[in-house]
């Protein structure tokens, strides 16, 4: 025996403490009588009735003795070694998608697996080494030889299902090293799947055959005259049925019955004429065990990611139509005049265009709130990045040279950009101060160039006038233009709809002070904004809502992250053979027992009869 508190044991110096009270207390009383002659004729007849009260005295010395005693143990908390009373245990509890689907019970298989692990640790013996990892796409370990019962199945309440697909090879290694340590380790694996061995693994399989339908590769197609179509397929696992499918885009609607043989997913195609959408959701109507594979929701890209432009140019022709054919959502076109007019005028100053353009035109700064397009610009201008040197004027028409250089950058913005037949007649010669990537020199002078200026927003800078050129007239023009849309206003998001465990990718773009990420149990995460891209894992199904600040505005967007195929099927395909490498001993180890119920049921009873004894004493023998 062992103590877990031993100062607890000081309280034992009361015992001769109360011995020395018991030795040199008064054992006579003050008593009051009427008479002294009818006290001495009375003492004849109680002396013989009355009987020697020391043994009582004694018997609750003893009781209050043993009450100390015990209250002291109980302080120190004694702890009794059981031999072979304990065991190591390893957990490994799959949380991957399918463990969400409901039994019977309407339990899920995650809250049953949880049921499980709970009555294995409360059947064991005290002093038990406890050990929990969760595992989908990702592996947790909850805890770690836990030795106490109550705190080890207080985190198994309090967990929840995850959504990926399982991935058990981490948590294996991990189990390996516990087992390496302790051949005695007990090893447990909690899964729907099925395996055809194991070895050194307890499997716990909470698999049960029940109905589930699922959608999967939903897509859609929009054309700018109103055209939507949305496909995807539908699979019903179970057997075969007829599944109710309804598509809501908009204000539009529309249903479908589709028949489908089990196992077997079958295409559809909802076909529907909305003038603008920002969002579309498919849904199974059908009930079935599964909920999470039912329902996909799609975003229109295009929409979120729309920016508004400034054009400031005298002749904006050719930059307006390409830029409307790249995909802007209103374009402002400005004379020169009106703009230096405002800018000098600051109480009208322009903002809020996510692009702007300046065709011939010499603002005296660059705007701070957006990217910047520079066209044939002939003065220097403030936060610019570079500073004008002169005009240079050509003979004839020169062919400008492609830059050679391969950083991936320059090859984005090169991108099927051939840049062998443009021609200039003259160009600006420009000293830069700032770091930039040339796209295109005249004899080592750059005439096309990007970068980013003082304010930290994309800069794209042309040292031509495009009708000094036959760039315009060129395929390339479109190919260039869009390029350099792409990096100077890039997408916040590219995709919308993504797997659960992928990686959504966010694009940082200029002004972006910060960026939040709502998922679909409500965490909030926040990602860096130093990088270009940065990037975040799904590791939930459903809707994550991203809130972007750029320029001091919010800007939302959202992606679907959808439930994987793989774990749709209710009773999954035999996973193969599992195990733990090596030779199990068997052996447990030492137990203890704690409980000390016993020490208070023994203080209730002394008490208890140290009061029946001085109650005797008290009333009786007086």
């Amino acid at each position: 025996m062992s103590f877990q508190y031993p100062l607890g044991l000081l309280g034992l110096i009361g015992i001769p403490i109360l011995v020395l009270i018991y030795i040199i207390k008064s054992k006579y009383t003050e008593q009051t009588v009427s008479a002294t002659y009818l006290w001495t004729l009375s003492e004849k007849f109680l002396k013989k009735k009355k009987k020697d009260n020391k043994l009582t005295g004694i018997i609750s010395l003893i009781l209050q003795i043993l009450a100390i005693a015990i209250i002291s143990l109980t302080i120190a908390q004694p702890v009794f070694t059981i031999p072979n009373g304990a065991n190591e245990y390893c957990f490994i509890l799959d949380s991957s998608g399918s463990m969400s689907m409901e039994m019977e019970n309407n339990k899920s298989r995650f809250e049953v697996g949880k049921d499980r692990i709970k009555e294995i640790i409360e059947d064991s013996g005290n002093g038990s080494l406890y050990t929990l990892i969760c595992v989908d796409n990702n592996t947790t370990t909850v805890f770690e030889k836990e030795t106490d019962k109550d705190d080890a199945l207080l985190l198994i309440d309090e967990l929840k299902s995850g959504f990926g697909s399982q991935n058990v090879s981490t948590a294996l290694s991990k189990a390996q090293s516990y087992f390496d340590a302790n051949k005695g380790t007990l090893t447990y694996l909690v899964t729907d799947k099925s395996y055809s061995e194991a070895k050194n693994i307890h499997l716990i399989n909470v698999a049960s055959e029940k109905d589930n339908y699922a959608l999967s590769q939903v897509t859609y197609d929009y054309s700018v005259l109103g055209s939507l179509s949305i496909s995807g397929y539908v699979t019903s696992y179970e057997s075969d049925a007829t599944i109710n499918l309804q598509v809501n885009a908009g204000d539009e609607s529309a249903q479908q019955e589709i028949s489908v043989q089990k196992g077997v997913a079958k295409k559809f195609t909802f076909d529907l004429y909305v003038e603008s959408f920002d969002s579309a959701t498919v849904k199974i109507l059908n009930s079935d065990a599964l909920a999470l594979d039912n329902e996909s929701v799609i975003y229109n890209v295009n929409k979120a990611n729309a920016y508004k432009t400034l054009l400031v140019s005298q002749t904006p022709f050719f930059l307006e139509t390409v830029l409307k054919s790249v995909g802007s959502e209103s374009i402002t076109v400005m004379s020169p005049n009106d703009y230096l007019t405002k800018e000098e005028n600051k109480s009208r100053e322009i903002k809020g265009y996510g692009l702007y353009v300046f065709h011939s035109c010499n603002p005296k700064s660059v705007p701070d709130d957006g990217s910047v397009w520079l066209i044939n610009s002939t003065a220097s201008i403030e936060n610019s990045g570079f500073n004008y040197q002169g005009e240079i004027k050509l003979d004839k028409a020169e062919k400008i040279s492609k830059t050679k250089a391969s950083a991936s950058t320059i090859r984005k913005l090169l991108s099927d950009v051939d840049g062998n037949e443009i021609y200039v007649s003259k160009y600006s010669k420009y000293d830069t101060y700032r770091n930039f990537d040339t796209l295109f020199t005249h004899e080592g002078n750059p005439v096309i160039f990007t970068g980013v200026n003082t304010y930290g927003n994309r800069e794209v800078v042309f040292a031509f006038d495009l009708h000094n050129s036959d760039l315009p007239l060129l395929a390339d023009y479109v190919f260039l233009v869009n390029n350099l849309i792409k990096f100077s206003f890039p997408s916040v998001i590219d995709e919308a709809f993504y797997e659960c465990g992928d990686k959504a990718q966010i694009n940082i773009v200029s002004n972006c002070e910060s960026i939040r990420v709502e998922s679909p149990r409500g965490k909030i995460s926040h990602l860096s904004t130093k990088e270009m891209i940065s990037e975040f894992q799904l590791d939930e199904v459903g809707v994550y809502t991203i809130t972007a600040t750029i320029a001091g505005q919010a800007r939302s967007f959202n992606i679907y992250s959808a439930m994987v195929d793989e774990e749709k099927d209710p009773v999954t395909e035999n996973e193969g053979e599992i195990s733990l490498l090596g030779e199990a001993s068997g052996k447990g180890f030492d137990g203890i027992y704690d409980k000390l119920i016993i020490f208070f049921i023994c203080l209730a009873v002394i008490m208890v009869a140290d009061w029946v004894v001085y109650c005797y004493d008290k009333y009786q023998l007086r």
